[in-house]
């Protein structure tokens, strides 16, 4: 059984839908959740969906040592990230070398790097005129959005589209792949 912890730092949605996706998986087990702020929805669907949820602060997750040492209690196999706002330190990435995964609202390399996420996002993509968007999941190392790409999907941008309207389409794709990508990738580890 491999055992997953998720960082998230907001409402929680996606790590949500990967708790459903694999509640009653025999080989794949979202033992906990870890999130950077105290008034992240992310902790109330944790205790919904019966998950451990674990708080710490912005400076515990930059020195990393005391949530690895717990990660590592846990026998955390891989670590996800769904909607965690802060860059990975170096301590997780030497650590968990090549078994931390991240979902990006764009089609990376574009629309990347510290400060592009969410509506950040979004308005940039209805900002410059693209015309498709879409989700990247990918490695994290050292660098914001910089790992290597696991996955991609697009979708197509209307003429009449909002930043609003291009993140439903986005999280559209979010909860339809990110569980299966994160299932394919898992077995591999």
């Amino acid at each position: 059984m491999k055992r997953i912890a998720i960082f998230a730092s907001g409402s929680g949605s996606n790590a949500e839908n990967l708790a459903l996706y694999f509640k009653n998986n025999p080989d794949i087990e979202i033992a906990a959740i870890y999130t950077n702020n105290a008034e992240a929805g992310v902790i109330g669907r944790a205790s919904r969906l019966g998950i451990p949820s674990f708080i710490y602060s912005i400076n515990d997750f930059k020195e990393a040592l005391s949530i690895v040492t717990h990660l590592q209690s846990l026998s955390i196999d891989a670590i996800i990230l769904a909607g965690f706002l802060r860059l990975i330190s170096p301590v997780f990435i030497q650590t968990y070398k090549d078994k931390i995964v991240n979902i990006h609202p764009a089609l990376l390399p574009k629309y990347g790097g510290k400060g592009m996420y969410g509506m950040h996002v979004h308005r940039e993509v209805i900002k410059n005129n693209e015309t498709e968007s879409g989700i990247t999941i990918h490695l994290v190392n050292e660098k914001y959005d910089e790992g290597t790409t696991l996955f991609q999907a697009k979708c197509d941008i209307d003429p009449f589209d909002t930043p609003e309207l291009l993140a439903e389409k986005i999280h559209e794709l979010e909860y339809k792949y990110f569980p299966i990508v994160i299932e394919n990738w898992i077995h591999t580890l």
